[in-house]
């Protein structure tokens, strides 16, 4: 028997809803009808194919957001993948829903590192075997630490968030496993590309893991990272994009014998399109224009928010408009809760959903001139300004900050012109999520804030503020006035 066997492996990751096609420089780009297409492509030219995705299958179309995921689980079960992890964004729609989510998959959802802190049994499957041509392929989903911060409000859900504590669960499964004649062990990360390399370089070669296909980065390859003989790829973000290996393995030794992988562009010179999965989009996008079509109001000009760590037009508009209808002297508008890079001129009630999809309620918070301050150098430390995902938040008017980076420090702090006193009380508004974080983002504790004043909700729905206020003002515009400057 021929000890040397080929097999093909497809990713995906951070697909968020990312349905549809887009016409670029006169070419069909993306959609899931054409990933489908391509997909099958493979399937049907290559016995030995599997497709998996490492993570964040949810969020970014309003499809997604009126169905919770539901839509996009039978869309992930017309396109049949082999296997899937979770990514931070499955949480979105909260855990027991996740679970309900997970049963109406009609593929399998593995996930090692979430567990229930009470007795420590795990929400998902850990790891799954899959057997194809004669091949026995480990995969083992990991999960990064975020997915924490987005469940703080479901107090009995725990995870091995530290790269240590998942390297050890990642010893354990391998241990069991390596008895059973594994040939490939791949692990299916949404951790981040630097983490990947982190883990990788902790894993025991022993252990016998080959391959980390990750997520949550976003990152685009041109070739894949190699760290502790452990292949690390991933495959940028949406349905541009597949990732593809062309493995020869070895399953005597249980090992790569020799591989090539690449970055597959997902066009349509390259794949066909499934009409059938083209139908049920098309299907759910019917039901969801005939809600969300609406015009909510015209700005002056486009605005932008192409990334979250610095002030953007966008987000000054939505914390001033926050700022204003709920008489605050300060709005903190999470960077990362804006979910489009542009918006405008024209805004229809689907821009304004997709664009702002979580629709937390608002707390109102007393907090002094100094810890507003240490809130705000916290923020501006060094992880968070080289891109890196941390909380950065977006400053209403009124506020003038000059942050030396040199220095570390906040070196002009205004309000209305005026010097921001330490005793200075101050009326903050934040989403719940940032609440329930409050200590891991601003590095003060809730205790200490609520020694100044009780804390109270001040709006139930964050989008409702802002849909309200845009329709009834018209030809809105706002420009970055340099609110935080940094030097």
């Amino acid at each position: 028997m021929n000890r040397y066997k080929q097999l093909k492996i497809l990713h995906s990751n951070d697909m968020h809803g990312d349905f549809y096609e887009e016409n670029v420089a006169d070419q069909l780009v993306g959609g899931v009808s054409r990933l489908s297409g391509y997909i099958d492509k493979v399937r049907q030219e290559h016995e030995n194919t599997l497709y998996c995705i490492a993570g964040d299958m949810f969020q970014g179309n309003i499809i997604d957001t009126e169905y919770r995921g539901l839509s996009t689980i039978e869309i992930m079960n017309a396109l049949s993948p082999d296997i899937a992890t979770l990514g931070n964004h499955e949480v979105d729609y909260g855990v027991a829903h996740l679970l309900f989510l997970e049963k109406c998959a009609k593929f399998p959802i593995i996930n090692a590192n979430l567990y229930i802190k009470s007795n420590y049994a795990r929400l998902f499957k850990p790891h799954a075997v899959i057997e194809i041509g004669g091949m026995k392929v480990l995969f083992i989903g990991i999960i990064t630490e975020e997915v924490i911060a987005q469940t703080k409000k479901e107090a009995l859900i725990g995870s091995f968030v530290d790269i240590h504590e998942a390297a050890k669960e990642i010893g354990k499964i391998c241990n069991a496993y390596n008895a059973t004649d594994v040939d490939l062990t791949v692990l299916l990360t949404h951790i981040g590309f630097e983490e990947d390399k982190q883990l990788a370089q902790l894993l025991d070669p022993a252990w016998g893991v080959d391959i980390i296909i990750g997520g949550h980065t976003h990152t685009v390859l041109e070739k894949p990272e190699i760290v502790n003989d452990i292949v690390i790829v991933q495959a940028g973000t949406g349905t541009d994009l597949i990732g593809r290996f062309d493995l020869v393995i070895d399953t005597q030794e249980n090992k790569i014998e020799n591989y090539t992988w690449k970055c597959v562009p997902i066009t349509d010179e390259n794949c066909p399109k499934d009409e059938m999965i083209e139908t049920i989009i098309n299907d759910y996008k019917k039901e969801t224009d005939k809600k969300y079509g609406r015009i909510v109001t015209r700005l002056r000009q486009k605005l932008t928010h192409p990334i979250r760590n610095t002030q953007t037009e966008l987000g000054n508009l939505f914390s001033d408009i926050l700022k204003e209808s709920l008489t605050l002297d300060l709005m903190l508008l999470g960077s990362g809760g804006l979910r489009v890079k542009e918006i405008g001129p024209i805004i229809t009630y689907k821009d304004l959903t997709e664009c702002m999809p979580y629709d937390d309620p608002i707390y109102l918070l007393t907090v002094t001139g100094a810890q507003l301050k240490h809130m705000l150098t916290f923020m501006l430390r060094d992880e968070a300004l080289s891109g890196e995902h941390t909380e950065f938040y977006q400053l209403s008017k009124g506020f003038k900050i000059i942050y030396q980076k040199d220095k570390k420090e906040i070196t002009t702090f205004i309000y209305n012109e005026q010097s921001i006193a330490d005793e200075q009380l101050f009326k903050v508004g934040l989403e719940k999520y940032h609440y329930l974080n409050f200590e891991d983002f601003f590095d003060i504790s809730l205790e200490e804030i609520k020694k100044n004043k009780a804390i109270t909700v001040v709006s139930t729905s964050t989008r409702d503020v802002i849909e309200e206020y845009l329709m009834n003002h018209q030809h809105l515009d706002k420009t970055t006035n340099k609110r935080v400057e940094i030097l």
